[in-house]
């Protein structure tokens, strides 16, 4: 597109003669479909950042990647003959950083001769029997008036000595045995935790 141009008498022989324009700077304007890298990034990044997304699992990862992929994309724009091929070249450079991620992760394992086998559970300990009890203990120790459960949670599950529970809860060595003592009589009779003494 040719903008029109007023001359004078003077200036007609130069106004009729066209300024010379390097063959390659004219080649380059006909074939830039984005005058700038910054108008091709924003029409294009959408359609890109999908692309990335495609190559990794995360999110974040993909931006990531997409912003390498446009950094690479940055320093070669001068080079670039064709810019109608520009979404080819960015793939490319999508598909190439994210190989060279993937070649250059951490390994965290390795191949061996023997494979390492868990130690046997012994035939006595069922994970199911463990939680069940626990669960059924829980059960029992929250029927438990506040001030029992309180000694019973700091004596057994925070194992604390009966001195330092004391004072913890700011009452005599006397009473947090005789609550503890009431507390355990409490539990054996309790009929959720039946199974236990079977």
């Amino acid at each position: 597109m040719t903008t029109p141009v007023c001359t004078s008498a003077s200036n007609a022989a130069t106004a009729t003669a066209p300024a010379r324009v390097p063959a390659r700077a004219t080649a380059r304007t006909q074939t830039f479909p984005y005058p700038s890298f910054s108008s091709y990034v924003k029409a294009r990044r959408p359609v890109l950042l999908r692309t990335a997304r495609s190559l990794t699992a995360n999110p974040s990862d993909a931006e990531d990647l997409l912003q390498t992929a446009l950094t690479k994309t940055y320093v070669a724009w001068e080079r670039i003959e064709d810019h109608r091929a520009l979404d080819g070249y960015v793939r490319r450079a999508l598909v190439n950083t994210r190989t060279s991620q993937w070649r250059k992760r951490k390994v965290d394992e390795f191949a061996c001769d023997e494979l390492p086998e868990p130690e046997p559970v012994p035939a006595g300990d069922d994970q199911a029997e463990r939680q069940a009890l626990h669960d059924a203990m829980w059960r029992a120790i929250m029927k438990l008036p506040a001030r029992q459960r309180a000694m019973v949670v700091l004596r057994y599950y925070e194992d604390l000595s009966e001195a330092r529970t004391a004072e913890v809860l700011g009452v005599s060595v006397g009473t947090v045995k005789s609550a503890v003592s009431r507390a355990l009589g409490k539990l054996r009779e309790d009929p959720e935790l039946g199974f236990v003494r079977s």
